[in-house]
């Protein structure tokens, strides 16, 4: 097996029963193979994989550990790496992938999809991490229809803002652009999704898998910085495209996820930012950002969100509890040189997200081609 194709399952029977088989039938006479990995789901996820899908390969975990840690077990188990960690899995070939690829259960594919990505690797040496246009698939009543608008999750690729805000090609904030060809070069980006993500096995032996602490959210984005500080480069590869449901297993505006994308964020932070642009500067930015957290909190208090209120307070909580199991990216430059890592902002895209309203892409764009 040269590419396993992982999917982290909790919970998603339904997801599973519709989106597996087009992906199955995806990877037919591919050295690839469907391995899914369940996070203790009580769905009859399971009982539908034994039942419907006897050949695909599966890991039953004994608890849910997240998508860092349900991503880092079934990868330790198919690299060889898993230090003995107790799993059941069946089914399958032995051997372990030169290439491996994290998707969604909510992700629909089309014919194709894949050869790209592993081709993008094969004749890329220096590219570690590399994804597809993640465009929005969307529900109406019993089916599901594809739509040629960027999805949330991942879009055309992702960028950073100066303070560890995310935002992508096509998805600024909660806008999104329709997929008009505008963005189908391939180009080196900060980060790729979760959602659908496509690595070289020896890049993630290298960089020790996911950060555990996140659990989940902003985990990719994190895994990207770092790869992209140990040299490789993290590239979006739009001739392969696929469709996210997003929101499958937590909904936008659940306090539980934004409480997990602002201590997510903080992290992430603390694990790279002062290897990337120093430790005087990071310092700065993390000045910078403390005060835009704040300014966040007093609007939710003043337009009665106390449940995102209270989301950032634990948030912070945990975060400085968390920061002393720091596992960075490596020392700190003192001398305050800037790392060479792609998409990268130095502006706060909230900003500029507020001064130029529906002409933001366009803005991005422009910046872009100037720098």
């Amino acid at each position: 097996m040269r590419t396993a194709v992982v999917i982290l399952n909790w919970n998603t029977r339904e997801y599973l029963r519709r989106f597996l088989p087009p992906l199955i039938g995806s990877l037919e006479g591919l050295d690839a193979e469907v391995v899914v990995a369940d996070n203790a789901s009580d769905d009859g996820s399971r009982e539908l994989l034994a039942e419907a899908f006897p050949g695909v390969r599966t890991i039953a975990f004994d608890r849910n550990y997240g998508f860092t840690g349900g991503y880092n077990r079934a990868t330790g188990l198919l690299l060889g790496d898993d230090g003995g960690m107790a799993a059941n899995h069946a089914g399958g070939r032995s051997g372990a992938p030169e290439f491996i690829v994290l998707i969604n259960s909510d992700v629909m594919v089309e014919p194709g999809w894949l050869q790209p990505l592993v081709r993008h690797l094969e004749t890329h040496a220096e590219c570690g991490v590399c994804g597809p246009k993640l465009l929005s698939l969307r529900r109406e009543a019993d089916d599901f229809r594809k739509s040629d608008m960027f999805e949330y999750a991942g879009a055309a690729g992702g960028c950073i803002d100066r303070y560890g805000y995310p935002f992508c090609h096509g998805r600024v904030l909660g806008r999104t652009e329709r997929d008009e060809g505008q963005y189908d070069r391939v180009q080196r980006v900060f980060w790729v999704s979760g959602a659908c993500l496509a690595v070289r096995s020896e890049t993630w032996r290298r960089l020790g898998g996911l950060d555990a602490r996140f659990f989940a959210h902003m985990e990719e984005i994190d895994f990207c910085w770092r790869a992209q500080l140990a040299g490789w480069s993290v590239e979006v590869v739009p001739e392969s495209r696929v469709w996210h449901l997003g929101g499958g297993t937590l909904p936008q505006s659940s306090p539980f996820k934004l409480k997990l994308n602002h201590r997510n964020s903080l992290l992430m932070l603390d694990n790279n930012l002062a290897a990337t642009v120093g430790t005087r500067e990071a310092r700065k930015i993390m000045r910078g950002r403390r005060i835009m957290d704040c300014c966040a909190g007093a609007a939710y208090l003043l337009s009665g969100r106390f449940a995102s209120l209270r989301a950032l307070r634990e948030a912070y909580r945990e975060y400085r509890r968390l920061s002393a199991e720091a596992s960075g990216a490596g020392a700190a430059s003192s001398a305050g040189k800037v790392a060479d890592v792609a998409g990268m902002y130095p502006f706060s895209i909230i900003v500029k997200a507020l001064l130029h309203g529906k002409g933001i892409f366009e803005y991005l764009r422009n910046y872009e081609n100037n720098h």
